[in-house]
């Protein structure tokens, strides 16, 4: 696919190169449909079961099992093309909420089949995130990267912006059946926007094996020094979000008596704060600045998360979400294209993959342990996601290569060796 000339770096520029428009669009309303289940569920944990626990355990179970096959996720985005496979996950997540809906309606979800059902969705969700991720930067000249990433981490907020609150409000005027059943239809939508988009060509670095490839793909990832800080840091990191995640319905429903919309008002003001961030942001040149970038807002999240201590009803809670959003800008933007800067195009579909669940890892697993750990008290809860984000912090600043280097070890150098480059895919 040949390029567009660049002459100046824009968000204008972006509309030259084909085909993204109709990518950004079908990625936007996925994201939006993702926001509303995210909040959806947790609510219907909460209060269909009336258990903090079984919403942890939603949480954990709607992302692990995904971080667990993504080197398989990532080998089959390598080896098979990207478009493809986005558009099974949607339908994998719109046909998994249809199911829940309806067997709700019927009487017969046990919060075991609940949880059986989220997870067996789980599992193809990388197929969508990082075929995204891994996306752009084939399909986008490097002048626009910074562009394009602001785009995609503004898809993020502004479905949290717009998703969060629709969804609580659906679930609590129309059901939460109803509410499922209209974001299944997003998903279906979705997927019809993103169908026949053409995936770049690209050469692929194969061994001829998927499961081989999925290995190579899980070492090449921690390996590259780069990749691997964010890993380990970011994952810290996401402790303290998965926290959040539990907390803050927790206590607009149970300590301050509020309905299930004021919740997804208050996750909406993260999206409100995030779009200006992010747009904000994606004008800077972030090429040797990365490290800064990511350090500091990851400093100034230690103050979001101890806002909660706060005991002043919904105040505390809204500066937090606030604050979050204004702070992701920059951190996500410098961590995508430091990533892209630093990975193989090659191995996009499975370094992404993989350093993307990698660095997600915390979320489901502080969202688990913060529903255990609600019941008995909240303020420990939010210090234990204060303390994430310290531990994170310091990571970051040891971990995370200074110099401007691809982060390639002599392992990563012999995975490169060993998978043979394999036949260009992608459009035919």
């Amino acid at each position: 696919m040949p390029e567009p000339e660049i002459a100046k770096p824009s968000y204008r520029a972006l509309l030259a190169v084909p085909s993204l428009a109709r990518v950004l669009l079908g990625m936007q309303i996925a994201r939006i449909a993702q926001s509303m289940v995210a909040i959806v569920v947790i609510l219907f944990a909460l209060q269909r079961y009336n258990s903090p626990q079984l919403a942890g355990a939603v949480a954990f179970a709607s992302i692990a099992p995904g971080i667990i096959v993504s080197p398989i996720a990532g080998a089959l985005l390598d080896r098979h093309g990207r478009v493809r496979l986005i558009i099974l996950d949607f339908l994998v997540a719109a046909t998994s909420l249809l199911l829940v809906a309806g067997l709700s309606l019927a009487g017969q979800l046990p919060w075991g089949l609940l949880i059986a059902i989220v997870t067996v969705a789980s599992l193809t969700g990388p197929l969508s995130s990082s075929g995204l991720r891994s996306l752009f930067p084939l399909m986008v000249p490097e002048p626009l990267w910074e562009r394009v990433n602001a785009l995609d981490s503004n898809g993020w907020v502004l479905a949290t912006l717009v998703g969060a609150p629709i969804g609580a409000v659906a679930a609590q005027i129309l059901g939460f059946e109803a509410a499922l059943a209209m974001i299944a239809v997003g998903y279906f939508v979705s997927a019809v926007v993103i169908f026949r988009a053409p995936d770049p060509r690209t050469d692929v670095a194969s061994s001829g094996n998927i499961f081989r490839d999925a290995w190579l793909g899980l070492v090449y990832t921690w390996h590259n020094k780069t990749l691997r800080s964010l890993a380990v840091s970011l994952s810290v990191m996401n402790l303290s979000g998965g926290m959040i995640e539990i907390v803050v319905p927790f206590i607009v429903l149970r300590r301050l008596g509020m309905d299930q919309s004021v919740v997804g008002l208050m996750f909406g003001l993260t999206g409100l704060f995030g779009v200006v961030s992010a747009f904000a942001c994606g004008r800077l040149k972030t090429e040797g600045r990365e490290r800064q970038l990511i350090i500091w807002p990851a400093v100034l999240f230690i103050g979001t998360s101890a806002i909660l201590l706060w005991p002043a009803g919904l105040l505390p809670i809204a500066l937090c979400m606030a604050f979050s959003g204004l702070f992701n800008g920059p951190l996500d933007i410098a961590m995508f294209t430091l990533r892209q800067r630093r990975t193989d195009p090659a191995w996009m579909g499975r370094a992404f993959t993989v350093s993307m669940s990698l660095n997600f890892s915390g979320f489901p697993i502080g969202a688990a342990i913060a529903g255990v750990l609600v019941n008995f008290s909240v303020e420990g809860t939010i210090l234990f996601g204060v303390a994430a984000n310290v531990l994170s912090v310091v990571l970051a600043y040891i971990l995370i290569p200074r110099a401007d280097d691809a982060g390639n070890s002599d392992t990563v150098a012999a995975c490169v060796r060993e998978a043979r480059p394999a036949d260009s895919q992608g459009e035919r």
